[in-house]
């Protein structure tokens, strides 16, 4: 069944609205560059403190260094960190040494044939990978939340070349999200902007998207 991942969860009640429609996993986003969904820490640890145990937590982190990202996971204590731009100092294997039990997810911002390489290099030390939308090469990086799709040729061709499990994001609907499954067959799919109005979740399409990933499966 493709695990369902609802990201950029501004609060508990979101949290709570998120494990009633049976997600897997939610997102929980601390400083970006740009984009929506940023909480602060505060929030971040509140919340990851009240759903421990009932569904995993990803730590969205723009940290490029692990001693930043390993001071962050030991402060907020979610299940999973998603780390959303290239490493700059320390590996994947620096964060599981000192956090064992904290499972690593590498997001790729998919282009084009460059980005399966780096997928497939992502995939030897992380615990999975979360394919997005997302530039680094901007002045200002877009490092997610972006609403848009991309060559999902790409992300099927990721997919099918490693051996750990795949995330999808970037621009998923539910108007779009049952495409995207049947071309891309990932391991699950991630999604934010897709589902809120006025800025806030909206229960009636939480409720759709998750009845239209559930019959995909």
């Amino acid at each position: 069944m493709t695990k369902i991942k609802i990201c950029c969860i501004a609060n508990i009640e979101e949290a709570e609205l998120a494990i009633k429609y049976g997600a897997d996993a939610i997102g929980l986003v601390s400083e970006m560059p740009s984009g929506p969904g940023v909480i602060d820490f505060k929030t971040i640890t509140e919340i990851s403190n009240a759903v421990t145990g009932r569904i995993d937590t990803f730590l969205l982190t723009s940290k490029r260094t692990t001693t930043e990202i390993i001071a962050q996971l030991k402060s907020c204590k979610t299940s999973t960190v998603q780390i959303c731009d290239s490493l700059i100092r320390g590996s994947h294997l620096d964060i599981k040494k000192e956090l064992p039990n904290v499972k690593i997810v590498q997001v790729i911002h998919v282009f084009d044939e460059s980005s399966v390489d780096e997928a497939t290099e992502a995939a030897k030390t992380a615990d999975a990978l979360l394919l997005d939308s997302g530039n680094q090469k901007l002045a200002v990086k877009e490092l997610g939340g972006t609403g848009r799709t991309h060559n999902w040729e790409f992300s099927r061709h990721i997919v099918k070349g490693v051996k750990i499990p795949v995330y999808l994001a970037g621009g998923l609907n539910p108007a779009n999200v049952k495409e995207a499954i049947k071309t891309v067959h990932p391991f699950g799919v991630d999604i934010c902007s897709g589902l809120r109005t006025d800025g806030n979740l909206d229960e009636a399409k939480l409720s759709e998207y998750v009845k239209l990933v559930k019959a995909c499966s």
